[in-house]
């Protein structure tokens, strides 16, 4: 069996006397979908800002293939191999969608990137790169279109698609189909059920749909603590979680 690709142990984030994240304990395993679900105000994003290294913890561990990363700023986590997207869409908007892609593929090096005498071949592989990721988010007919001037849907596509553009071996998703209408959402979650072939993802989402059916292993939040932890149908079939926040919902729709 293989090792978790990511590790957090104990894992506390403390505001004054206010404990948002108490005492987590995590496996991610490589090539999966592991998804975190709650209820609002049950430490969700912040166990993900913890994570990646854009809060401090108070207390624990938090490794990348056995590696400490507790006490790294987030760009070095990134340099570890943790990628994220957020909530907020965040692109280069006057920019085109290739140029994005290209822009972050180069980021992989960032003082190549910044270098002006840079080899012209840096560039080439960064637009290759960001050429094949148009593809696989379906996104071909709007390449050189602004970012700015995509549907909310194409928008997170994209953004996703910078995440992996620095390829990256873990990457976090933040609420991807937050606002989307119905053919956006089945676009993005046969995105995310494709990453797994390449990547470990680790998924924020509301959706109750998706979570259940692309999910390897789902945990559950409240109060800042793990309530369950299992596969889809062990999480479906949990009276704690159903007694919780779930209810009938848990068969599908949002919770």
């Amino acid at each position: 069996m293989s090792a978790p690709i990511l590790q957090a142990v104990n894992v506390t984030k403390r505001y004054g006397k206010f404990t948002a994240v108490n005492n987590i304990t995590l496996d991610i395993m490589p090539g999966t979908v592991h998804s975190v679900i709650g209820p609002n105000g049950a430490g969700k994003t912040t166990l993900f800002h913890t994570l990646t290294g854009t809060t401090p913890i108070t207390e624990g561990s938090i490794r990348v293939e056995g590696e400490e990363v507790a006490h790294l700023p987030g760009y070095k986590r990134v340099q570890k191999g943790l990628a994220r997207s957020f909530q907020v869409t965040s692109l280069f908007p006057n920019l085109s969608v290739r140029e994005n892609l290209r822009l972050a593929a180069q980021g992989r090096e960032p003082l190549a990137a910044l270098n002006p005498w840079r080899r012209a071949e840096q560039i080439h592989a960064a637009c290759e790169l960001g050429d094949e990721l148009v593809a696989r988010l379906s996104l071909q007919n709007v390449a050189l279109r602004p970012s700015a001037e995509l549907s909310h849907g194409q928008q997170r596509r994209l953004e996703v698609g910078m995440a992996m553009a620095g390829q990256p071996k873990v990457i976090f998703l933040d609420e991807p189909t937050s606002g989307m209408g119905i053919d956006d959402i089945a676009d993005m979650k046969r995105l995310i059920h494709s990453l797994r072939e390449d990547y470990t993802v680790v998924l924020i989402e509301h959706n109750m749909d998706i979570v259940m059916d692309i999910s390897d292993r789902i945990t559950v939040m409240q109060l800042g603590q793990i309530l369950a932890q299992g596969k889809p149908d062990e999480i479906r079939n949990d009276e704690r979680v159903r007694r919780a926040y779930l209810g009938s919902m848990i068969t599908g729709g949002r919770a």
